[in-house]
C-alpha cells in the first residue's frame, strides 16, 4: 500500500512539474507565432530549388 502513495505522490509531482512548464511557456511567448511554421512548411521546397538552380 505505501508503493501505491509514493506512486500516487510521484505521479502528482511530474503533472504538477508538466503544467507549471507549461504555464510558463504560455506566459514568455513561445506561442506567439502560430502561423509561421505552417507557412516555412509550404513554402520551404521553393527555396531550396531557388537555391540549388543558381
Amino acid at each position: 500500500m505505501s508503493a501505491f502513495i509514493v506512486l500516487v505522490l510521484v505521479s502528482l509531482l511530474v503533472a504538477v512539474s508538466f503544467l507549471g512548464a507549461f504555464i510558463w511557456s504560455v506566459y514568455t511567448d513561445q506561442y506567439n507565432d502560430r502561423d509561421g511554421a505552417a507557412m516555412r512548411m509550404l513554402f520551404d521546397d521553393d527555396l531550396q530549388k531557388s537555391n540549388t538552380q543558381r
